[in-house]
Order: C-alpha cells, then sequence, then structure tokens
C-alpha cells in the first residue's frame, strides 16, 4: 500500500553520454523545455515523449524552495505511467556554472561565422545552429544576443 508521501514524489533519471546525474532520485516536480512548450511533470503524471528544446530543465527537490536548474541543449524526456521520468541529453550544465562573458563572445563568434559563410553552406548550417543555442543560452541568464 503506497503513502501520501510516496505517491507526491515522483523518480528521475537524468543522463547524459557521459554522465549520470541523477539515477532514481525521488524529487517532487521536473519542468521541462519540451520542442511543444515548457511543461510540468509530477507524480502520476501521464505518459509522454517529448523532444526537449535548447533551454532550461528545471528539478524541483522535496522541501526546497529553489528549483535546480540546468542548461540542457536538447532531448528527450520519457514519463513512464509509475510516475518515472526519464530526460536523456547530449549535453547539460548547472546554469550557475555558465559564464555569462563566455555565451557572448561565443555568440559573436558564431554570428561572424555565419555571415561570412557561403548561403546553404554546411558551415552556415552549423554557426546558425551555435548561434541559437548560444541565444537560448543567453536567454536562460538573462541576457539579450541578437
Amino acid at each position: 500500500m503506497s503513502t501520501v508521501e510516496e505517491s507526491s514524489s515522483m523518480s528521475l533519471n537524468f543522463n547524459l553520454p557521459h554522465e549520470s546525474i541523477y539515477s532514481d532520485a525521488k524529487v517532487a516536480q521536473v519542468i521541462v523545455p519540451g520542442v511543444a512548450g515548457e511543461y510540468g511533470v509530477t507524480a502520476d503524471h501521464v505518459p509522454v515523449v517529448a523532444q526537449m528544446k535548447a533551454g532550461v530543465l528545471q528539478i524541483l527537490h522535496e522541501g526546497v524552495a529553489e528549483p535546480e536548474k540546468y542548461f540542457v541543449a536538447g532531448g528527450f524526456s520519457i514519463t513512464h505511467p509509475n510516475s518515472v521520468t526519464d530526460i536523456s541529453c547530449p549535453e547539460a550544465v548547472r546554469l550557475d556554472d555558465i559564464d555569462s562573458a563566455a555565451v557572448t563572445s561565443a555568440f559573436e563568434e558564431a554570428k561572424s561565422k555565419f555571415s561570412n559563410a557561403e548561403s546553404g553552406s554546411v558551415a552556415q548550417a552549423e554557426a546558425q545552429i551555435d548561434m541559437d543555442v548560444n541565444r537560448s543560452m543567453g536567454a536562460a541568464l538573462g541576457l539579450t544576443l541578437v
């Protein structure tokens, strides 16, 4: 028989190719930056598979007011019917560990590469991706990069 406490928490598995950040961690909620929009997952959430966009993944721990925030470059979120959510993404970094000056510099470098690349080239597409990721990272830090 489950208790109220058990049903109010969910299990989170948060994995990168090179590291497991959380494995079966009990959390209150996860806020996912989905491609179709940001959404929250709690215990007993309906099953869902969602592609994530570059943005902020928030993890709300039981009894902690402030969420733990990670910038993710994309990936997938899979919520199972048993209150387990798997987050899998190519890269994630704690928001507090991001240097805003480095983000601004990387954005400007990508912008320069984009404008100097041949129209429609692979180099231009790669520069566009770099610009988009750094713009999203900047937005997560409160920067406006144009």
